[in-house]
């Protein structure tokens, strides 16, 4: 019994050291390493409008549902980005089949003049987290007739608009090549107030 006892005070300064170090020294020093490193992506990666006002992150795709504007992906947690993750069914799952039919019958509502086999898949699905601001620059590519009729704007300058957003491979070897639909669009904006 007293060795029990005598056991209790090493245990108690030890948590106390573990939850000091775990739980406000390590954050603190990752945090300002961070903001040291790279403020910009330690804030959230945030992008502001011209009167320097947040209007979204490059991390978390915005739906845009207008004419004039490039769509992203289908989220069933509409970018929500107070948590992530859509549901993990399978190609055979009824409710699956069923988003996904809902899916090709607004896009073939709002892009009548496309033939639905020419669409990616990335247009039609969600993604994992349901907060992807990417697709991919054929899912891009695809829309240029609706934006082009929407905007005016001919569709040769809104392929180097998007040629413009393409991003690469990460290092050149990892995942796919992508366009932020988000920073796609505000260059899109700009280019419809000239």
């Amino acid at each position: 019994m007293e060795e029990k006892q005598s056991m209790i005070g090493p245990i108690i300064r030890m948590t106390l050291v573990l939850m000091a170090f775990c739980g406000l020294v390590y954050p603190v020093a990752v945090t300002g390493i961070a903001q040291a490193a790279a403020p910009h992506k330690a804030d959230g990666s945030l992008i502001y409008d011209e009167n320097d006002k947040v209007i979204g992150s490059e991390l978390i795709g915005q739906t845009f549902t207008e004419e004039g504007y490039f769509h992203g992906r289908v989220s069933s947690i509409e970018y929500n980005g107070a948590g992530s993750g859509s549901n993990n069914y399978a190609p055979s799952n009824e409710d699956m089949l069923n988003r996904t039919k809902e899916s090709i019958k607004e896009w073939k509502k709002n892009n009548p003049e496309t033939k639905i086999s020419d669409v990616p898949n990335d247009l039609l699905t969600n993604s994992g987290s349901g907060l992807d601001p990417h697709i991919s620059p054929k899912a891009a590519y695809v829309q240029l007739d609706r934006v082009s009729e929407a905007t005016g704007i001919k569709k040769a300058e809104l392929e180097k608009l998007i040629e413009k957003h393409v991003q690469g491979r990460e290092l050149g070897l990892f995942g796919e090549e992508r366009v932020n639909v988000l920073k796609l669009n505000l260059d899109l904006k700009n280019l419809m107030k000239q």
